[in-house]
This record gives structure tokens, sequence and C-alpha cells, in this order.
């Protein structure tokens, strides 16, 4: 229970620290609705072409706007020392690591929620047939994205070009994540629930997250204190 507690501290803490400044959250958000505009100049929103890879498109916009969130993640601790104190208090690193986790899938679930009205807009799509089945796709590969988001975020932190090598290292690994989330948006976004092929790819994000969490929370001790 106490872990629990400790866990969420720290996401309150940086949940608090980001909805004060609003600094990453502003920069994603606008990011995202760019992205979106400049992918519907690109293609025709009444095409079908455009529905059939509609899923794709918006998990693209997705992991952009949050390798631009995750990169804040450790990197807002560096002023004062801050990390240095995290990494010696009495927070286990996996408690460090599971409340900033759950702080950026706090973060980027919001910036998600507005740009999907956005993208309804934009591409003619109707986005909500499925409401349900595309919530729990939303609510799985978003926690697959902040997993692998927030550990490279650790693991970077004091690299100087740590802006760059975010990305370099974080989307290979979410290869497997957004190919489900893709998959399964287009189908969901077509109206249909998921059967057959779908529901392993459902099982796959499921696995994905477990994996990856797991790994995470048993390596990231050695990242943060080596």
């Amino acid at each position: 229970m106490q872990y629990l507690r400790q866990a969420w501290t720290i996401a309150a803490k940086d949940l608090r620290s980001e909805l004060r400044t609003k600094e990453a959250l502003n920069a994603s958000l606008s990011f995202a609705l760019v992205i979106l505009l400049l992918f519907s100049f690109a293609f025709d929103p009444t095409a079908e072409m455009t529905r059939e890879i509609s899923g794709g498109l918006l998990w693209l916009v997705f992991a952009f706007a949050g390798a631009l969130l995750l990169n804040r993640s450790f990197a807002r601790e560096l002023e004062n020392d801050c990390l240095d104190v995290l990494v010696t208090s009495p927070v286990p690193a996996s408690a460090l690591f599971l409340g900033k986790t759950l702080a950026n899938w706090v973060l980027l679930l919001g910036i998600e929620m507005v740009c999907l009205p956005v993208f309804g807009v934009f591409y003619n799509v109707d986005w909500a047939r499925q409401p349900l089945w595309l919530a729990l796709v939303l609510l799985l590969a978003t926690w697959g994205i902040t997993v692998i988001g927030t550990m490279f975020s650790a693991l970077t932190v004091n690299l100087r070009l740590r802006e760059l090598m975010l990305p370099m290292l974080v989307y290979p690994m979410l290869i497997p994540c957004l190919m489900a989330a893709m998959q399964l948006t287009t189908a969901l976004v077509a109206g249909q629930a998921p059967a057959g092929d779908q529901l392993a790819w459902l099982r796959m994000l499921v696995g994905f997250d477990i994996i990856f969490t797991a790994l995470s929370v048993a390596l990231v001790e050695t990242v943060l204190i080596g």
C-alpha cells in the first residue's frame, strides 16, 4: 500500500508541475494538431484510401507528440539536482518510474482526447462507432508508448542530445505496439468490432504492455543508479 502511495505521490507531483507550466503539454498538443492539419492537406478526406489508413495516421501523430512530452519526464528534474534527490530518497526506483509513467500516461491521453474530434473533422471520419473498444485500445497503446518512452527518458536524461536520441531509441521499440494500435484503430473507425485477426492484435498489445512494464520496473534502478 505504501508503495502505491509513493508512486501516486510522484505522479501527482509531475501532473501538478506540468499543469502549472504547461511547457511540454502545449508543445505536444500544438505539434499534434499541426501534423493532423498537414496530413489532411496531403490526403483527400473523401477518398476510401484515407479511411483505410486513418488508424496509421492517427497513431503516427500520437507517437510524434508523445516523444515531445516524454522527453521532459526526467529532464525537468535536472534543475537544482532534483533528480539526485529523488534517486537517493526512500522512494524505490520502480515506484518513481511507475509514478512518472502514470503522469505521462494521463497527459498523453489528454492530448489524444483533444486530437480525436479534430481528427474526425479533418478526415471526415466517424471515430466513435465503437467507443468502448476504441477507449480500450487507446488506454493499452498509450500505456505502451509511455512505458517505453519514460524508460528511455531516464536512460537519455544526461545526454546532451537527448531530444534527438529519445525518438531514435523509442520508435524502433514501439513498432509492435504501434502496428497493433494502427490495425485495431483502422478497423474500429470503420465500425468493425475486433474479431479473428483483430483479437490477435489486441492480445499482442496486452502482452506488449505486460512484458515491457515488467522489464522496465526490473531494470529502472540499474538505469538510474548504475
